[in-house]
């Protein structure tokens, strides 16, 4: 027999369609809501393409490419992120890039092999790390003339300023040393000691500590920025990887203090320290032989290099989760992060 067909049940048809309707839009919608809300452009050096990729914060995709000189490692904006400064390493200079054109415009001097770079707070001048020279090169960027040259340890890499802009440091990898130095007069008044072949030197956001990798030591040091003293020695155990392969590199921390990430090497994870009691809080799994990192301006996401996977990865800063891979050029090494 024909069942018939009434209002009611119509409506309750439509209301059943439009639950359903919902339900399907909150789960198309749901893996957004761990995506950065803000649009900032992504910079990523790649070492063995010769080239800068560009990725869209919002949408988590490449939107172009721009080429540069050999072998870019380093890589920052200017202080107005107009530009883009990057390391040409087998070029033996420094280019600057227009971010409206992906031009370069010009290139400052450096030493032999330019690795890393930080920029005084004011905006100038740049302070360059030169592997193959033993040096730190200090240029005006804005008439393009070496300042100074600063005499340090063997393979210098590394480069680190104090948030009041009055001491940089520089590790020197075969020397095995955290250097600082006086801004004003260009003269080393410090020397410490840590672990084999220090690679990232980084200021705490206070200023008070200075923390640095070593990576075949397998360690990050803390160092007291008064008395330029270890305060303490961070080690890292990751179940079921070799020890071997666990080389801290790059390093970040939060603009609130409360936590460290450190990349470390082979071991494809990224340790994220407690800042108070210097525990690892946690291990994130992440691309092949992450070598740097760069947060989002609003510290809620951050983007690590891959190297030999030749992606990013993308952290939810607060849920302590990668939410994202992203491929990009071959052997990606340094990351900048524009405000836009």
């Amino acid at each position: 027999m024909r069942m018939q067909t009434t209002r009611s049940d119509v409506m309750k048809v439509q209301i059943r369609q439009t639950l359903l309707a919902t339900a399907l839009s909150i789960l198309t919608i749901s893996p957004l809501t761990s995506s950065p809300l803000h649009a900032y452009t992504v910079y990523i050096s790649n070492e063995k393409d010769n080239s800068i990729t560009v990725i869209d914060s919002k949408t988590l995709k490449v939107t172009g490419t721009i080429k540069v000189g050999q072998r870019p490692r380093g890589i920052i904006l200017s202080k107005d992120e107009k530009y883009i400064l990057v390391c040409a390493s087998d070029d033996d200079t420094v280019e600057v890039i227009d971010r409206k054109t992906k031009k370069i415009v010009r290139t400052l001097p450096s030493g032999p092999d330019p690795e890393l770079f930080v920029l005084h707070p004011s905006g100038n001048p740049l302070y360059i790390s030169n592997e193959d020279d033993n040096m730190v090169t200090i240029v005006d960027i804005e008439t393009n003339k070496v300042l100074s040259e600063v005499p340090v340890g063997v393979e210098p890499e590394g480069m680190g300023i104090s948030p009041d802009g009055k001491t940089i440091v520089n590790t020197s990898e075969t020397t095995n040393m955290v250097h600082f130095i006086d801004s004003k007069t260009h003269e080393i008044t410090h020397n410490v000691l840590v672990e084999q072949r220090p690679r990232v030197a980084i200021y705490n956001h206070s200023g008070s500590q200075v923390w640095a990798s070593s990576e075949i030591g397998g360690t990050v040091n803390v160092i007291d920025n008064k008395t330029r003293e270890i305060i303490k020695k961070i080690t890292f155990e990751i179940p079921g990887v070799t020890q071997d392969t666990v080389q801290p590199v790059g390093i970040r921390l939060l603009k609130d203090g409360s936590k460290a990430f450190v990349a470390l090497g082979p071991s494809n994870r990224v340790a994220v320290i407690d800042t108070k009691t210097y525990k690892v809080i946690k291990y994130l799994l992440v691309g092949q032989r992450v070598w740097n990192l760069g947060f989002t301006p609003d510290d809620k996401f951050l983007y690590t290099t891959n190297g030999i996977s030749n992606d990013v990865s993308v952290i939810d800063v607060k849920n302590l989760k990668v939410i994202k891979s992203i491929p990009v050029g071959r052997y990606p090494w340094g990351v900048a992060i524009a405000k836009d």
